[in-house]
């Protein structure tokens, strides 16, 4: 049985990496040059996950303005022959499909995982943490 399926819960508040989480998602606070959350989806990429769903909540579009395409910044990059930044934004956009749901409340990790019952219904699924990252 394949699993290809990926939750990732990034609805909390992230409240105790306050004062930094204030105006950002902890997951999008950077570890290097990219941030954390992008660290979980290139590892789910690398163990073969085909489609990664994230239960947002209140905050979070950055999240989702992160794994989107931007057009005008790929435009630029293409027309100033910054190909190696280019590269750089790809996320594995072959290979890999978005889809995003929210949680209307915040009532937990199991909560957070129990709003993508209707996108995995029945099939197996892995659930990793969009803010945890282990070298």
């Amino acid at each position: 049985m394949d699993i290809d399926i990926a939750v990732v819960p990034v609805a909390g508040l992230g409240t105790r990496l306050l004062p930094a989480t204030k105006s950002q998602p902890k997951e999008m606070l950077p570890v290097g040059r990219k941030p954390v959350v992008q660290y979980v989806v290139e590892e789910l990429t690398r163990v073969g996950m085909k489609r990664v769903l994230f239960v947002t909540g209140p905050g979070k579009a950055s999240i989702e303005n992160h794994f989107d395409l931007n057009g005008e910044l790929i435009q630029t990059l293409r027309e100033s022959g910054k190909e190696d930044l280019l590269a750089a934004l790809e996320y594995e956009r072959a290979t890999v499909q978005y889809f995003y749901t929210r949680q209307r409340r915040l009532l937990g990790l199991g909560h957070a995982v129990a709003c993508a019952e209707s996108f995995v219904g029945h099939q197996p699924f892995v659930v990793a943490l969009g803010d945890s990252i282990i070298g």
